[in-house]
């Protein structure tokens, strides 16, 4: 990797190596929480190594240990570098499972609760999160990203986002208002980030390392792995870093080792040979 840092809208300098905040306060959306106190050591931990920007949600949480909370308890006072993202539209079901979709009506509700929880009063991204844990259904997103875009006029959202989408869904939002970041879930819809790429957009592929969901080559992950003295992780991490200097990466985990671990994959190399090899036919 030649470059480190993305300027997300253009007038945020972050490094392309950040962090996700999901796994900090659970496992799994149905699963037990975990020690608030290890999820505020990662976050502090995280900072530290140069992790300057962080993704959250406010349907990050199980009972009451919650991201959002974590993320103000550990980082407050924030550092005037440090970009926080989040996204809006999901809503939890009885489980926690978030299965629901905001209506436009209660977006303004869930941008205002993330502020609070993140005891910010501008939020630096927003992404509105379309559809469940499946790909795009292709609806349209006009009515809901349009509620956004006058919250970024208000001054609430510094800049707008995308999630789950299909490259006709982030047209119709680019025709509302700039987009600054694509959200999806890595696949081969190279179109999609060619067009980000184009146009100055990060693309951060969520589950950058699986998420437990989406298989990874192990074999040709490990293969390589094994030549450079890294782990399967650190390759895969590399390889999302190597595919376009519009991609962001945002592995994340709820152990300081594992955090140790994925950051330090900011500094491996990958070889064209390697490249070839990872993303070669099956």
């Amino acid at each position: 990797m030649t470059i480190k840092t993305f300027s997300l809208g253009g007038d945020l300098d972050i490094n392309r190596l950040g962090f996700g905040a999901m796994r900090l306060a659970m496992r799994t959306f149905d699963g037990p929480a975990r020690d608030p106190g290890t999820g505020i050591g990662v976050l502090r931990r995280a900072v530290e190594l140069g992790v300057n920007h962080i993704d959250t949600a406010g349907f990050y949480g199980r009972g009451t240990v919650r991201a959002n909370e974590l993320i103000r308890t550990a980082l407050t006072p924030y550092q005037d570098e440090l970009v926080i993202a989040t996204k809006v539209g999901p809503l939890p079901g009885p489980n926690g499972v978030p299965s629901g979709q905001a209506t436009p009506g209660q977006l303004r509700a869930l941008v205002e609760t993330d502020l609070r929880a993140l005891g910010l009063e501008r939020l630096d991204l927003v992404y509105l999160r379309v559809g469940g844990i499946t790909g795009p259904g292709g609806e349209s997103i006009a009515e809901r990203f349009t509620v956004l875009a006058e919250l970024r006029d208000e001054g609430l959202i510094r800049h707008l986002g995308v999630s789950n989408v299909n490259a006709a869904q982030l047209t119709e939002a680019r025709m509302i208002a700039p987009v600054a970041a694509v959200q999806n879930e890595l696949s081969d819809e190279a179109g999609l980030l060619a067009e980000c790429e184009a146009s100055g957009i990060a693309y951060v592929p969520y589950f950058p390392l699986g998420g437990g969901r989406t298989p990874l080559d192990t074999d040709r992950l490990g293969k390589v792995a094994a030549r450079l003295g890294a782990t399967t992780a650190q390759v895969q991490i590399a390889s999302l870093l190597a595919m376009s200097p519009s991609v962001l990466a945002i592995p994340g985990t709820g152990s300081l080792g594992h955090l140790e671990e994925n950051l330090a994959a900011g500094d491996l190399g990958l070889g064209k040979e390697d490249l070839s090899y990872l993303r070669g036919p099956a």
